[in-house]
């Protein structure tokens, strides 16, 4: 794929009013959802599940893409088809989470690296092979008093910059994801000043990496207060925030920023994503990439019961069409009324 063709599809995946349904949880990560639902955590249960949100009548109104887990690039459906494959007949873009996961820094207390860049450019020519054609690598930035340190973003910086060097060279597009965690009690303020460092620092490392803007994606969170500070705002204040920080952190030549949920609730994650889409405050197009705020309503209505299928396709396709209108800064209260 040539720079023409990663910027084509990094465009066709934030294209207007679509976003990303983040289905790459891990085995531990699904597995305690399922848990917490009665849902044993087998590959045919996974499987039946990812079918149920692929298989949903008219995602693809509203969802450009899904990023899958590496179980679920080799899985098929019931009726025996690649669910890469069926995802590609429903107008859906197959992605995949390639990175390993996070493990301490060593000598940074507290803080993580992710891992994975081993034998990733091997693993990347398989998934292309397979249907994939962008890739996701998460790192995972601890906010507090004294973290992030600069160290520890250098070195997630780092990591993603070569991550997506790899992938544009395989001809997948990268969605680059340094996601500033929630947890805590930090400010607002402090939340908009980890962010811009940890943004600047992995668009510095991309530059030095030789890596194309134009043909990746950006995936960050939100700027908000710590989910247990008492400085707790509104959706406005955070769109303010959010797009400031953008704004002096992220290059034009960008050409879309999806959001994460990062554990907000489904509709908290919708109503500020609206108040961000009611800004237009940048030249990047503005669209979301939800795992739980898109899939929550949806798994506690499906509980493994293949009977509640329709039921819990219709939640999601419900939340899908929600955000959609909140990329556009057309959400609307009522529309929580089906």
């Amino acid at each position: 794929m040539n720079a023409a063709d990663l910027a084509a599809t990094a465009g066709a995946l934030v294209a207007p009013p679509k976003g990303l349904l983040a289905a790459d949880e891990s085995f531990p990560t699904i597995g305690k959802r399922f848990e917490a639902l009665g849902i044993p955590s087998t590959p045919e249960t996974r499987r039946a599940y990812r079918e149920m949100l692929f298989t949903t009548p008219g995602l693809a109104d509203s969802i450009s893409g899904a990023i899958l887990f590496d179980e679920t690039m080799n899985q098929t459906t019931a009726a025996g088809v690649p669910l890469v494959e069926m995802l590609w007949q429903q107008g859906i873009m197959p992605g995949i989470k390639v990175d390993a996961g996070t493990m301490l820094l060593p000598g940074f207390p507290g803080e993580k690296i992710t891992s994975g860049l081993d034998g990733l450019r091997e693993r990347l020519a398989a998934y292309r092979e397979l249907g994939a054609r962008f890739t996701k690598w998460r790192a995972v930035i601890v906010l507090d008093e004294c973290r992030p340190t600069a160290g520890a973003i250098e070195a997630n910086a780092h990591a993603l910059a070569r991550f997506a060097a790899l992938s544009q060279e395989a001809g997948l597009v990268p969605v680059v994801e340094p996601e500033v965690l929630m947890d805590g009690n930090h400010s607002l303020a402090r939340c908009e000043e980890a962010t811009r460092a940890t943004l600047q620092a992995v668009f510095a490392a991309l530059f030095t990496q030789r890596v194309l803007l134009e043909g990746m994606l950006l995936k960050t969170g939100m700027v908000l207060p710590g989910a247990d500070s008492p400085e707790q705002v509104d959706a406005a204040a955070v769109a303010e925030a959010t797009i400031r920080c953008l704004r002096r952190a992220v290059p034009a030549a960008v050409p879309g920023i999806v959001f994460l949920s990062g554990g907000q609730g489904d509709v908290v994650a919708t109503e500020r994503l609206d108040a961000i889409g009611r800004t237009r405050g940048g030249p990047w197009r503005l669209s979301f990439s939800y795992g739980r705020a898109l899939q929550d309503a949806a798994m506690k209505t499906w509980r493994g019961a293949a009977g509640n299928a329709a039921a819990a396709q219709a939640a999601l396709a419900h939340r899908a069409r929600c955000n959609a209108a909140a990329c556009r800064g057309e959400y609307t209260a009522a529309m929580e009324q089906r």
